[in-house]
């Protein structure tokens, strides 16, 4: 962290004076070396620690620090338990980073309607934890859930391995407290899944931040279903793990969730826990868990045997107890610590293509990891085809960062060119904001940027994220200047020639 100029040191002076008019001197950090806790979030490879932070506790506390920043026009960034992937939590211009990680009460519980009310710091497996002995769960998981925040699910849209059935956190949260840029308090949807009104609770989440903090989420609980069943089956290859997944799917089962882990992945759980959990000889493993009423259970556990065993399955374990299926989770949930054992520098993705082409891509991602020289570890949601190619490197080596970034990128533009999305859940942040031009056009993008506006005149929630800016994504830059040139030529081309030559007439 390199000291400040003295006019900005002044300016977060006087936001931290302003700050602890409001709140105890406890929830306002500032001292250099506290504040290095706060400079990267889950992905490492960019490191800015912010100039000052502040802890609040409720709804009140996020206001006063939010019109704080307001009256001071200074910039502020939100952060949850900072587990995320993409940067977005990271204050990479000076700016008040406000960490929601101490707003962490259970509001409300409403078993009648199946819905509860949780602040923003609540972390995401604590929701089930509070309801499951009445029958209840949450069901969005992201792998990270034991310590990921529902703010922060809120803010990047968060998945997890049963969104192929059940959705993603957009389709759980029905009603949103947020805090403005400004400092207002407003309310976004309700109690109910249907709103007489603009979803603006939809417009919200996924936003990652840049238009509001969320101090409480009104949650929908799923019930528990009759039987669940896990199966784990084992292939020769990515490929024909890929094929199997394309192969239920399109029978018209429906599972709960799948997910495919390579042989890298399985020698590193494996090493993690000591023992063969995974066959180590595989190429790759298929977990697919089907729940639902029993007899319905029962009918897609043979189908799914079956089409598993046509695609190349080895072996084919099940597991019905619910220590059982948890076992062969576990492996799945661990991945990344797994491989966090092996090597501390990696780079995760998480781009999405279409099932059908689940095979072939996997075949590619093989081939641009050859040409890289650089090894890539998979484990994804199969169900869905999100991807989540790790990228292992040695951050000791000369300019292996940029080469590192290199195949993150051919990664993801194999992902368009599939048909499919550089972000399934992971969000854009300052990772990928200069590739989303290969998703929207410049129209697309400047409406998104309106949106954003209308939150958020000044542009002081989470700058410089999300968008393509000139100063870091220089080529995203060229190219929209590019296209600009080309629709100018088209309308030339288009105009009348009457037009272009005053005072001739075309018939």
């Amino acid at each position: 962290m390199t000291a400040l100029p003295a006019a900005a040191a002044d300016r977060w002076a006087q936001l931290e004076r302003a700050l602890l008019r409001h709140l105890p001197r406890r929830a306002v950090v500032s001292r250099r070396q506290e504040l290095l806790t706060y400079d990267s979030d889950g992905l490492t490879l960019e490191r800015h620690a912010p100039p000052l932070v502040v802890l609040p506790e409720t709804t009140a506390d996020v206001a006063a620090a939010l019109r704080c920043c307001h009256e001071l026009e200074l910039p502020f960034v939100a952060r949850g338990s900072g587990t995320g992937l993409s940067g977005g939590a990271v204050a990479e211009q000076e700016a008040l980073l406000v960490v929601t990680s101490r707003m962490r009460r259970i509001l409300a519980t409403d078993l009648a309607d199946g819905l509860i009310t949780v602040q923003p710091g609540v972390i995401n497996s604590w929701v089930t934890r509070a309801v499951c002995g009445d029958g209840f769960y949450y069901a969005p998981d992201p792998s990270s859930q034991v310590v990921c925040s529902i703010g922060g699910n809120v803010a990047e849209n968060s998945g997890g391995v049963h969104c192929l059935k059940y959705g993603v956190t957009s389709n759980h949260v029905l009603g949103l407290e947020v805090v403005l840029p400004d400092g207002t308090i407003t309310q976004l949807g309700g109690r109910f899944s249907e709103q007489p009104e603009l979803d603006l609770r939809g417009v919200f989440i996924g936003s990652e931040g840049t238009l509001g903090i969320a101090t409480a989420v009104t949650l929908r609980l799923s019930r528990l279903p009759g039987r669940v069943a896990v199966l784990l089956a084992d292939f020769p290859s990515m490929e024909a793990a890929g094929e199997a997944v394309r192969m239920v799917t399109a029978a018209g089962v429906l599972p709960a969730g799948m997910e495919i882990m390579d042989n890298f992945m399985i020698r590193a759980v494996n090493d993690l826990f000591g023992r063969e959990e995974y066959p180590p000889e595989a190429a790759a493993v298929l977990l697919i868990e089907l729940d639902g009423r029993p007899a319905e259970v029962e009918a897609a556990v043979n189908t799914t045997n079956r089409l598993c065993r046509e695609a190349g399955a080895g072996g084919i374990r099940q597991a019905d107890s619910e220590a059982d299926r948890a076992q062969l989770w576990k492996g799945r949930k661990s991945a990344f610590a797994a491989v966090g054992k092996i090597t501390t520098t990696y780079y995760v993705q998480d781009g999405v293509v279409p099932r059908s082409v689940l095979p072939q891509v996997l075949a590619e991602i093989e081939a641009l990891s050859r040409h890289h020289g650089l090894p890539v570890a998979n484990v994804f949601h199969a169900g869905d085809g999100n991807l989540h190619p790790l990228i292992l490197y040695d951050g000791r080596e000369a300019g292996v960062e940029s080469r590192v970034k290199e195949l993150g990128a051919a990664i993801l533009r194999l992902c368009v060119e599939s048909g499919g999305s550089i972000s399934g859940e992971h969000g854009i942040g300052s990772d990928k904001r200069c590739y989303l031009d290969w998703m929207f056009a410049a129209d697309d993008l400047d409406t998104m940027r309106l949106v954003r506006q209308a939150f958020d005149p000044a542009q002081r929630a989470n700058p410089g994220k999300i968008f393509p800016t000139p100063t870091s994504c220089g080529e995203s830059l060229r190219r929209r200047q590019a296209a600009e040139r080309s629709d100018a030529g088209l309308k030339v081309a288009a105009t009348p020639r009457a037009a272009v030559l005053p005072g001739v007439e075309v018939y």
